[in-house]
């Protein structure tokens, strides 16, 4: 059992990444309590997300940014080095070879602050997640 020395919650795992504090209430707020280093990122993500799908809704959930239009969503979370970007893992499939210099697992890229955001690709997969069957 590991207890985060700053919020004083338990979890299962060591150094277990989490949200310490009160939920911000919207995505402003959550832009706002980020380090620099993420605000950016986390700025982009969202420009890119909503030129994309106007009509898409925004909202925070489990502490995070969450975008959502009927019943697919996206989300992004920043991490200490890194924006966690969520999206479904089918989608993910299909852009991973033009991905390989990120680190992927299950249904989220890993956005390092210090690397410029693959815009392009980013771009393409919002479309693609969001794209009417």
């Amino acid at each position: 059992m590991w207890i985060c020395p700053k919020c004083r919650r338990e979890f299962k795992r060591t150094n277990q990444g989490h949200y310490c504090g009160k939920a911000p209430e919207n995505v402003d707020e959550y832009i706002e309590s980020q380090i620099p280093e993420a605000r950016a990122h986390i700025v982009e993500l969202r420009n890119i997300i909503q030129s994309c799908v106007p009509e898409v809704m925004e909202q925070i959930a489990w502490s995070m940014p969450v975008y959502k239009k009927d019943k697919i969503s996206i989300s992004f979370a920043a991490c200490n080095k890194h924006i966690s970007f969520y999206i479904e893992a089918n989608i993910l499939e299909i852009f991973k070879p033009q991905l390989s210099e990120f680190t992927i697992k299950k249904n989220a890229i890993y956005l390092p602050y210090e690397k410029e955001l693959p815009l392009k690709v980013i771009e393409k997969i919002v479309k693609q997640s969001f794209e009417t069957k």
